[in-house]
């Protein structure tokens, strides 16, 4: 956007993938803002933009971190006064029209869908849809709303793809695989098969099954062309899985696999390798997480 906003205490300076928050060094100033000076956060690792009325007279515009993505909000975890909140910007009440196009444009560049807004602050994911852009079943379901602790696991499908998509698996009564139940190299499956959820006794309720096509489905949000890019709707899933798989108990010991129980098809397990080079490279997935993956996904060949 490459604007400014300034307020009481600090200055946000919008740049195209980041916002830069510079700290004023007054008397007034919380000494915590005054050691910081700065922070830059990319907009990819936030999770929300809420704004609200303040004290005296000020409206609070509040970037809320994605789980996991600030250092600093995490070693605080939660131990941090409001007035010390290194995100929250005051603002004059009369600057709220201003303050309020500005959360609008932030929204914009956060949403990684299509067909509705998609935002989680670390416990919940929560789907609005769009007038213009959601199926007619999604508007009947309404705007949904799901805990982190209810879910099994996600489906990531690239956006480079066609038909590519965010889809949610709530937990079911069966027990869950933990094997495809929360590697970084599972979010590209491309209709199930590499999602982040199975079937294994371990004692953890497994993903419902998907029955319906993602664009009818409430639990799942459409990327479309100019929507949801790799670098946008990558990390947002990433952040989902990682709090899905806190919420899970450690896997119990599982059975031998059946030596050639079941051959999967070469050019599915392929492309499963090729995302997950991606992901490697980009940092997502570890070296030994990469080695690991890959043996599995060559020994289903």
């Amino acid at each position: 956007m490459g604007d400014v906003l300034a307020g009481i205490h600090a200055t946000w300076e919008f740049d195209t993938d980041s916002v830069l928050i510079r700290f004023e060094r007054g008397i007034r100033t919380p000494k915590l803002f005054q050691s910081l000076r700065e922070r830059r956060i990319p907009y990819a690792a936030l999770s929300s933009v809420t704004l609200t009325p303040g004290k005296r007279g000020t409206v609070v515009l509040r970037a809320v971190p994605r789980a996991g993505a600030d250092p600093l909000v995490e070693a605080a975890s939660g131990q941090l006064k409001e007035g010390c909140d290194p995100y929250r910007l005051v603002l004059p009440a009369e600057r709220e029209v201003l303050a309020e196009y500005y959360a609008d444009e932030l929204r914009a560049l956060l949403d990684p869908a299509y067909d509705g807004r998609a935002g989680f602050d670390g416990e919940r994911v929560s789907f609005r849809w769009s007038w213009t852009g959601a199926s007619s079943a999604k508007w009947k379901a309404g705007d949904q709303s799901f805990k982190v602790s209810e879910l099994a696991g996600i489906v990531w499908r690239s956006p480079e793809a066609l038909d590519g998509y965010l889809r949610l698996l709530p937990r079911a009564t069966a027990p869950v695989d933990h094997r495809t139940g929360g590697s970084l190299g599972d979010l590209h499956g491309p209709d199930g098969s590499g999602s982040a959820g199975g079937g294994s006794a371990d004692g953890v309720p497994a993903a419902a099954p998907v029955t319906r096509a993602a664009d009818q489905d409430p639990a799942a949000v459409l990327f479309g062309l100019g929507y949801g890019p790799v670098h946008e709707s990558l990390p947002f899933a990433a952040a989902v899985l990682e709090s899905v798989r806190r919420t899970q108990p450690a896997p119990a010991a599982s059975a031998p696999a059946l030596v050639n129980a079941g051959r999967r098809d070469p050019a599915d397990i392929a492309e499963r390798i090729h995302h997950l080079g991606e992901l490697h490279r980009a940092g997502l997935v570890t070296d030994a997480e990469y080695t690991t993956k890959k043996a599995q996904l060559l020994a289903e060949l």
